[in-house]
């Protein structure tokens, strides 16, 4: 079960309100959906969380590109809205990586071998890697754990929540009561 929610901070506190992401496809949609919920091009934050296996923050301040926290990376994968937040770049690939491995993927033979070359072994491998493989998502934590240490969340805090979570983040910043109202 999953619960998305928007919290803009206003002059007067913060306000919640749930949210649908059935529309959502991409990071830019929540963005967009963010901005369009801010007063004054405030910050807003969109929580979103699957029931006991992953959360994930999303801050939008006016113009400024969003922040992303994700609690557990390799859960996340496997949920359509925790793909939104997955982006390339949060994964530390190059973008569009999925697109050409899976392209090359279809010139390869399923042994991994091209058409007429021998099959490689673990041991004929480099490990000369330029990066994380585009396919590996990393378990545990990915992208800004200090997404929220100006708003009262310290960084270290925001590494050890698990379940719950969204409710101890939103009391660190003193929104629990209007979150509360949309739960």
């Amino acid at each position: 079960m999953y619960f998305a929610a928007l919290l803009a901070r206003t002059e007067d506190g913060w306000e919640a309100s749930d949210t649908e992401l059935d529309d959502v496809e991409t990071l830019s949609d929540l963005t967009d959906l963010a901005r369009d919920a801010s007063v004054d091009e405030d910050t807003v934050l969109v929580f979103i969380e699957q029931e006991d296996a992953w959360f994930g923050v999303v801050r939008v301040d006016g113009e400024e590109d969003p922040r992303i926290y994700v609690s557990d990376a390799s859960a996340a994968a496997r949920s359509s809205y925790g793909e939104i937040l997955l982006t390339d770049e949060l994964l530390g690939r190059e973008p569009g990586a999925e697109d050409t491995i899976a392209a090359l993927e279809e010139l390869v033979g399923l042994d991994g071998s091209e058409d007429g070359e021998p099959e490689t072994t673990a041991n004929d491998d480099d490990d000369d890697d330029d990066g994380p493989s585009a396919g590996v998502v990393p378990a545990g934590p990915i992208g800004d754990s200090g997404v929220l240490s100006d708003l009262g969340l310290p960084e270290a805090e925001l590494l050890m929540l698990r379940t719950d979570a969204l409710s101890e983040i939103a009391d660190a910043l003193g929104a629990a009561e209007v979150l509360e109202t949309v739960r």
